[in-house]
């Protein structure tokens, strides 16, 4: 059936015609996108003519005019119906009334969302002076039925007055803009995006409409139409898999809306989301500022004029390096510069605005995007100087290395950027999408160049460190490789590229092995040591770690992790050195430890002592000085008569009050000479998920009934777990548990990932009593949702495992924690 077959049944058949037509349509395969639109917005203008047609009459001066989106000729499925009924003045009210009726009730009663209103022409203008959403809706306008005239002067009227009051209303416009970004978040990064309202949506392109209608400055076209299309293209696919008018794309309708459109996966439907917002989103930026750059020069030219005699002011231009000045507070290409010639330009005049804090001109760089030559395998010295120089300049470095990328000039100097380019990383820790990821981290990374003999293996290790996301497989091992052939292309030698492909290999070695095994244990720091090789490296890659961490998200880095982590580099550093770790004997205990262990055996019971700790920040700056001390959690000490199923009683009663534990250690104490019998002594660190710490003698009295029984701690446990609603579509991937091969000489070491929740190390706890293992010590981790724990167990004679034994116990945790 033809779009004009459609439309004939429409007109034929009244309101349900239309709902007929309008299905069809919807359900045909071969027709979507902009065509798709464009031929609902046609169906649904002949089914509104012929409304307006049957209820007009006679009447006169009044039409049916399509403002906002509708007026655009752009309708989604499930679009809204924005529409003005306007009238001169000269009509019956009760007439313009009763026709506002006739046309309103059958979209109501076709259940369409409609955003309608009756005004004459002046009283439209009033409303769109008050109000500037109204005046962007006008902006738009279309005739649909009745007095062409009427809606021609409207149009013509409301576009003089959007271009005579352009210096006051697009400052108004620019701050809604920036109000509903603070609010809804950047489109480019966000898991979950509101394709309309996020900042670099369809808000925003809408937005950039106005700007371009004002005459006074106009958006970057290249790409842009596009990219708008694209997200109209997903919000429509959206609208069909969900049956509503939603613009939010939430993880459970990735897949469908995916498969609608005909894409691999939802990775793939982020990832071109994500580059149609991010070219938006450069848009918007560009016309902002060339916006606020014609409004100061409109303020300042009478004055200039008047100062100079009536001629024309001649911009002033500032030398800022070789071939590259800055006018207009924007970095711009000398006159003199031939980027034909000198292909070190781009990163010259990159490194020079990072370094100014100032933005890239835009013809600067599509000059040089379109003009430049490419560079010579290695680099010559100075294009290597002058990209560190662009990574050290901290938060300027960002806006700088965007407009680089738009144009196309990061992936021509860098090819392996184009596999992480918008990568989305489906990780509740993360925050930035793979790219941005590695240029914050380079950011967090210039804050620590005075802590390392070389800044510039630190900023590059920054940038490279995982650029192995876009290959199969462990991006560590992938990122390996590429940063070998990349820092041997930009010029480094090669004692410098085997530094650099250690930091990439091993960046996540610390953090891992600090907060997941045992640091006393001589293997462990042996372990680090020999991955490491050498001083410098362990200097590199520790202000590696901390900048990977704090440019992922508030959750992978905490005054905490930042204690293990220096703890286990002064340990390595000692191995390094020279120094031969002894083999950990059994520690002494505290007075307090041993005082706790001897009332425990006398009362038979457990007992408890909770204490703050804190730690000030490592190395402070003059720059930053310490300030008080952050706290990383409390210390808690429960002893307890030695007894089977400690380590899940204590886990599942700190579950109930709702404390999370961050690292854990259980060992048997000899109690002094004349006293016969063995206590456990646990001695955790443990915070409040919220609220405050319960006391005392409460976490004692539910640990008493633990112990003897009478507390059915998986049963409370699960009753909370059910009172709590779980989002739906979102499914956590199975738990995996695995034997770290030659992990300790002391111990089997027992790894478990899983999706973070209560009562975890419970059920931990009881699937290793049940075992029958003995956990020598427990290191606890919880990532965002995640949860990575090392268990050191033993037997009961206090040797490591058989290695058949070992892998027979992680199984049977494994199909525990999947149950």
């Amino acid at each position: 059936m033809t779009s004009t077959d459609v439309r004939t049944e429409a007109e034929d058949s009244g309101p349900s015609g239309y709902a007929a037509a309008r299905l069809r349509l919807l359900q045909e395969g071969a027709r979507s996108g902009p065509p798709r639109r464009s031929a609902l917005a046609e169906l649904t203008d002949d089914w509104l003519s012929g409304l307006f047609d049957a209820g007009a009459d006679k009447l006169r001066g009044v039409s049916l005019v399509a403002v906002g989106g509708y007026g655009r000729g752009e309708l989604s499925p499930r679009s809204d119906l924005d529409l003005l009924l306007l009238h001169d003045g000269s009509a019956d009210p009760g007439a313009v009334a009763s026709l506002a009726d006739r046309i309103w009730y059958p979209v109501w009663d076709l259940g369409l969302d409609l955003d309608h209103s009756v005004r004459t022409p002046a009283e439209a203008r009033k409303v769109a002076g008050e109000d500037l959403k109204v005046q962007l809706g006008l902006l738009d306008a279309r005739h649909l039925a009745g007095d062409l005239g009427l809606t021609a002067g409207l149009r013509t009227a409301v576009l003089a007055d959007w271009r005579n009051q352009a210096p006051k209303r697009l400052p108004e416009l620019q701050e809604l803009c920036a109000e509903r970004a603070e609010r809804q978040g950047e489109l480019q990064f966000l898991l979950e995006p509101d394709l309309k309202e996020a900042r670099g949506g369809l808000r925003d392109a809408t937005a950039l409409r106005a700007v371009a209608a004002s005459w006074l400055a106009d958006a970057p076209r290249e790409g842009l139409s596009d990219a708008r299309r694209r997200l109209l293209d997903v919000r429509d696919a959206l609208h069909l898999a969900t049956g509503r008018a939603t613009d939010r794309l939430s993880l459970q309708e990735q897949d469908q809306v995916a498969a609608e459109l005909g894409l691999l996966d939802a990775d793939t439907l982020l990832r071109q989301v994500y580059e149609a917002a991010r070219v938006v989103s450069y848009a918007s930026d560009v016309t902002w500022r060339e916006v606020g750059r014609v409004l100061r020069s409109r303020a300042v030219r009478p004055r200039l004029r008047a100062m100079l005699g009536g001629g024309k002011p001649t911009a002033e231009r500032s030398p800022l390096a070789e071939g590259v000045v800055e006018q207009d507070g924007e970095v711009v290409l000398a006159r003199a510069a031939r980027p034909d010639r000198d292909p070190v330009l781009p990163l010259r005049a990159a490194a020079a605005a990072a370094q100014a804090g100032l933005p890239l001109s835009l013809h600067a760089v599509r000059r040089m995007a379109a003009g430049v030559r490419p560079l010579s395998t290695p680099w010559p010295a100075e294009a290597r100087e002058q990209l560190v120089t662009l990574l050290g300049s901290g938060p300027s470095t960002i806006e700088v290395w965007e407009a680089l990328e738009a144009e196309g000039l990061i992936t021509r100097l860098l090819p392996d950027w184009e596999r992480v380019r918008c990568r989305p990383q489906r990780n509740a820790v993360h925050i930035w999408t793979v790219d941005r990821h590695l240029i914050e981290t380079a950011v967090r990374a210039a804050e620590f160049t005075r802590r390392v003999h070389r800044p510039d293996l630190l900023l590059v290790s920054a940038l490279l460190h995982d650029i192995g996301k876009g290959w199969p497989g462990d991006h560590s091992v992938a990122g390996e490789i590429i940063a070998r052939d990349v820092a041997a292309r930009i010029g480094f030698d090669r004692s410098d590229v085997a530094v650099l492909a250690t930091l990439v290999r091993h960046h996540l070695l610390l953090v891992e092995t600090a907060t997941r095994r045992d640091l006393e244990d001589p293997a462990t720091v042996r372990s680090v040591a020999e991955a490491v090789g050498s001083q410098g490296t362990l200097e590199l890659l520790h202000a590696l770690t901390e900048a990977d961490a704090l440019a992922t998200g508030p959750a992978a880095w905490s005054s905490w992790r930042a204690s293990l982590v220096a703890d286990l580099v002064k340990r390595v550093s000692a191995v390094l050195a020279g120094d031969t770790p002894e083999e950990p004997e059994a520690a002494a205990p505290t007075a307090e430890q041993e005082r706790l262990a001897i009332e425990a055996f006398r009362t038979g019971g457990p007992v408890l002592a909770l204490r703050a700790q804190t730690e000030p920040p490592t190395e402070p700056s003059a720059e930053e000085p310490s300030g008080d001390p952050e706290p990383l959690g409390v210390e808690l000490l429960i002893a307890v008569p030695d007894q089977e199923g400690v380590l899940p009683a204590v886990a599942g009663v700190l579950a109930m009050h709702r404390l999370t534990v961050r690292t854990a250690e259980l060992r048997a104490l000899d109690l002094p000479d004349g006293v016969s019998g063995s206590v456990l002594l646990l001695d955790w660190r443990v915070a409040a998920e919220y609220g405050s710490l319960p006391q005392a003698a409460r976490l004692r009295a539910d640990l008493v009934r633990a112990l003897d029984g009478s507390l059915d701690i998986a049963g409370r446990l699960a009753e909370r777990d059910a009172a709590y609603p779980r989002r739906r579509g979102i499914v956590a991937p199975p738990a995996r548990v695995s034997v770290a091969a030659a992990a300790s000489r002391l111990a089997t070491v027992i790894e478990v990932r899983a999706h973070d929740a209560p009562g975890l190390l419970h059920r931990i706890g009881r699937a290793l009593e049940d075992a029958q293992v003995r956990v020598r010590s427990a290191h606890v981790s919880t990532l965002g949702a995640n949860a990575v724990d090392a268990f050191y167990v033993t037997g009961a004679d206090g040797a490591p495992l058989p290695g058949e034994q070992a892998a027979s116990v992680a199984r049977a945790l494994e199909d525990t924690l999947r149950e």
